[in-house]
């Protein structure tokens, strides 16, 4: 069974707003998200059937929303998850468990409304083999690997901070991102260190927000006299590697990334040079370089120098991250709902000052927790035949 072309995103809408919402609740970010991609897909909220969702329950969310659906999955593994969730509501909507699926996120993660911080259990093998030692959080945490990486590759700080600059530039065209500010090299090498080699300006945002999608099967899209493009799946692959960080096989490379990356692209039928625009998960600054050099597009070690030429920038030769990213525009905690927000839009011609030019096929790909799972979808504003 293939799901090549089997769904098409109908629907995508984020919250009103993203940054800092001390006045919304995690299941109102959901519910409004949700709101506004029923509003963009033009059904009604009693059409939805299939509520797939991550971090909060499905059965809470059903309950807030007020649906009553025939398919429910609430895999939470990460950012990745929502990607992860594409697949899923295609295989679901293939196999006939339901008809109309919404897909929703929404995180406080910023002004932390509700939010607790659970202990790590000293019982696990995260409280027995890792916590011990003093990692805590992403910061110390997911950018293990990248210090592996730059003895094993020469890769620099100065390629490194080439990422955030390249995904500044492309926020300066998007009025809705948090930072808009132009940024030199300079500027995050002198940014103060938060866990060597990562700079502040390496690091993410933290913010509020939400996000949703609409998937319905590619034959309903086609019918729906839509006033935008559906946006169709062509690829679509997931993998979980390991829970620990300290279990990588080879910090210089995720299992993950290799396996999601090679299973969307055999499904999809579709090469490298097929890809017009890309979004990479950028937590941190080497999250992208490990996606160019895992996903197949440059060779190991060559991702630093890659963005070190500016190639992801704004008239370079393989748009990368043009809403502004994780680093510039928002990131509630689990940021891959965004990233698939703008390629949607994207697809759609709906990016405005940073559409790029006749893009047909993009690409969605990062992690989930500390490099653990994997997932990438490949999606194209392309009927087929």
């Amino acid at each position: 069974m293939t799901l090549k072309y089997s769904v098409a995103i109908i629907g995508a809408q984020e919250t009103d707003a993203v940054g800092f919402l001390p006045d919304m609740s995690v299941p109102h970010l959901h519910a409004q998200a949700a709101r506004n991609a029923i509003q963009d897909a033009g059904i009604r909220r009693d059409d939805i059937d299939g509520v797939f969702t991550a971090g909060i329950s499905p059965a809470l969310l059903a309950e807030y929303l007020g649906i009553v659906p025939r398919h429910l999955d609430g895999t939470s593994v990460g950012g990745c998850s929502f990607m992860i969730l594409v697949r899923h509501a295609a295989a679901a909507i293939k196999a006939g468990l339901c008809d109309v699926a919404l897909i929703t996120h929404g995180e406080s993660g910023r002004s932390r409304v509700g939010a607790t911080r659970p202990a790590t259990d000293p019982q696990s093998p995260m409280g027995q083999f890792e916590a011990p030692y003093g990692p805590f959080g992403p910061s110390t945490m997911f950018t293990m690997g990248v210090a592996r990486h730059m003895a094993k590759y020469g890769t620099t700080s100065e390629q490194l901070a080439a990422v955030a600059v390249s995904t500044r530039q492309w926020a300066m065209k998007n009025p809705r991102a948090m930072m808009r500010d132009p940024i030199t090299i300079e500027d995050v090498l002198n940014s103060r260190m938060i866990c060597w080699p990562m700079h502040l300006l390496d690091c993410c945002l933290v913010t509020d927000g939400g996000a949703a999608l609409i998937v319905v099967s590619a034959e309903r899209a086609r019918s729906m006299g839509l006033d935008h493009p559906p946006v169709y799946l062509l690829g679509a692959g997931e993998a979980v590697e390991q829970q620990m960080i300290s279990q990588m096989v080879d910090f210089t490379s995720s299992a993950g990334y290799r396996k999601a990356g090679e299973e969307a692209f055999r499904m999809a039928e579709v090469t490298h040079r097929d890809i017009q625009h890309v979004m990479f998960y950028d937590a941190f600054t080497h999250t992208p370089i490990y996606s160019l050099e895992d996903l197949g597009f440059v060779k190991k070690g060559e991702g630093g120098p890659w963005m070190a030429e500016m190639h992801g920038a704004p008239g370079g030769d393989l748009p990368m991250n043009t809403n502004g990213g994780g680093l510039s525009y928002t990131h509630t905690g689990m940021y891959g709902m965004f990233a698939i927000q703008e390629s949607v839009r994207q697809l759609r011609g709906e990016a405005g000052e940073r559409q790029v030019p006749g893009v047909e096929v993009g690409l969605v790909h990062g992690p989930g927790g500390m490099f653990s799972a994997a997932a990438t979808l490949i999606l194209t504003n392309q009927p087929g035949d």
